[in-house]
């Protein structure tokens, strides 16, 4: 039988999971702060709620909602975890040191269903979806992290999976991880990735103040169309017609990510057709350097071909960062995620 995660209910509903229980209102808030704010591991570890209550939880509710299988770290300090799923499944994190900080990199379905041409987790098809506690639990793994956890202050939905498309469930774990009596992280320290649905997109410039990143990687829909299958229903004219009215707040920007393919979307040509789409949007755009993983087609451009298209964006006056990749000896760099045990 599956086992019952706490971490899958808001506050209100854990309010009334106690009550049902028979247990006084305020349970509820101490099992919250118990779940969050201490982040707490084993259940005899909550001394205020009473021992036959703690019984009764460790029986009848599951604490966390996945469990750590393997972590490795490279060379340049980046730690990938290998999660397992109380079904068997398998998905996977990245904790990235940024000194004196940390970004993790979190996953919000088990494969994904949108066939990007040169992402790794594409080629397993989509499993299913995270639940709210599946995604949640592995921000509270990696806070418990004896190595890096206490300089986790960024997050970013950029690991498997399409977050948009499995939309409740990304959306309650957002109000968790940024519920002041939550996870306690800044709207302005959490991006959730899309590769462009727009109905979704609609919803959550409504719905959540967190920041939008756009993996657009090519600037017309003929190229868009062969490396992203999404360009099909949701074009860019479509994209970017959201993308100008999305509702961004003061200061705010969208992250536009492009990965660069060398002979494919890396020409001065493809930059300055960037430069015309983008006209009228308050952006920045990450660009990164193919990682290259088995199988695949593609490979990295020059230095000198990155630079060189970087240089394009900047004398349009936009901001055009050059990510540095991490953790490619692992396996854990942007389009690398893939649960190869």
């Amino acid at each position: 039988m599956k086992p019952l995660f706490l971490k899958n209910f808001t506050l209100e509903q854990l309010e009334a999971w106690v009550l049902s229980l028979g247990e006084k209102p305020f349970r509820a808030r101490q099992l919250y702060r118990h779940l969050y704010t201490r982040n707490v591991s084993d259940w005899s570890q909550c001394t205020d709620i009473s021992r036959d209550f703690r019984e009764r939880l460790e029986a009848e509710a599951a604490l966390d909602a996945l469990a750590v299988a393997r972590v490795d770290e490279a060379g340049d300090g980046t730690r990938k975890y290998l999660f397992r799923l109380h079904d068997g499944n398998f998905i996977e994190s990245v904790l990235i040191p940024d000194p004196p900080r940390c970004t993790l990199c979190i996953s919000s379905q088990v494969g994904c269903a949108l066939g990007c041409k040169f992402c790794l987790t594409g080629t397993m098809g989509l499993k299913r979806n995270l639940e709210t506690a599946e995604i949640v639990d592995q921000v509270c793994h990696a806070l418990r992290d004896p190595k890096l956890g206490d300089k986790v202050n960024s997050l970013v939905l950029m690991g498997m999976g399409e977050p948009l498309a499995n939309y409740d469930q990304v959306l309650r774990a957002l109000g968790i991880l940024t519920d002041p009596d939550g996870l306690m992280f800044s709207h302005r320290r959490v991006t959730l990735s899309t590769a462009g649905l727009v109905p979704q997109m609609r919803r959550l410039g409504t719905d959540s103040a967190v920041n939008l990143a756009i993996s657009i990687h090519a600037p017309n829909d003929a190229l868009r169309d062969e490396l992203m299958p999404v360009n099909r229903t949701y074009p860019l004219g479509e994209l970017m017609r959201t993308c100008r009215e999305y509702p961004l707040q003061a200061r705010k920007r969208i992250t536009f990510e492009y990965i660069l393919l060398d002979g494919v979307n890396d020409g001065p040509r493809e930059a300055k057709e960037l430069v015309k789409l983008l006209k009228g949007v308050r952006a920045k755009i990450n660009l990164i350097a193919f990682n290259p993983h088995p199988g695949s087609i593609y490979r990295t451009p020059s230095p000198e071909k990155i630079l060189a298209f970087q240089d394009v964006l900047r004398n349009a006056n936009l901001t055009a960062i050059i990510r540095k990749s991490r953790g490619g000896e692992i396996g854990a760099a942007c389009g690398q995620l893939a649960t190869r045990q």
